[in-house]
């Protein structure tokens, strides 16, 4: 996994050029906005284990045969791998967002995985809707302008609102 600034270096450096302003540009943004992103990164965090059950809740409401007897999170043990799997998830979407970059997420987290839900038969409509439960949760949570740093937070909440629905198509 590369950071924003290792990528944009590397790159340059095999084609054998400069940093150009824009590149320029883009780095001293994200370092202007160091405080906001620990925030959302701390927001998330602090609140995994409301974000991940409140989303699992939401999931169980609409989708009640997946706790019925003979459902896929039928049974505490596979309903602590569901959140489990939820909080993975998250984590990662985490550092996603503190790196700037979804390549931690792709790599370490989602490459696989939809692939191994079907070899174990975790309906995968399923798990996308909780994501996508997550993200709800967790961009209402960001969006919330008392929590942060000051200053326009949008683009850093579309970026993370993106790491959910990157999760939520990988699943």
């Amino acid at each position: 996994m590369l950071d924003a600034f290792a990528k944009v270096v590397s790159q340059a450096d095999t084609r054998g050029d400069f940093l150009d302003d824009s590149q320029i540009d883009a780095l001293q943004a994200m370092v202007s906005d160091g405080n906001k992103r620990l925030d959302v990164v701390n927001t998330l965090t602090s609140n995994s284990s409301t974000i991940v059950s409140n989303a699992a809740r939401a999931l169980f409401d609409s989708q009640p045969a997946l706790i019925a007897p003979g459902g896929n999170a039928y049974t505490n043990r596979r309903m602590a791998a569901c959140l489990r799997d939820l909080e993975i998830i998250l984590r990662y979407i985490t550092y996603a967002a503190f790196a700037g970059d979804a390549s931690i997420l792709e790599d370490r987290c989602l490459n696989g995985l939809k692939e191994t839900y079907q070899a174990l038969g975790v309906p995968s409509s399923s798990m996308s809707a909780a994501v996508k439960n997550m993200k709800d949760e967790g961009v209402a949570l960001i969006s919330d302008p008392s929590a942060f740093t000051q200053g326009d937070c949008s683009n850093l909440i579309a970026e993370v609102g993106s790491y959910f629905d990157l999760a939520a198509r990988a699943v």
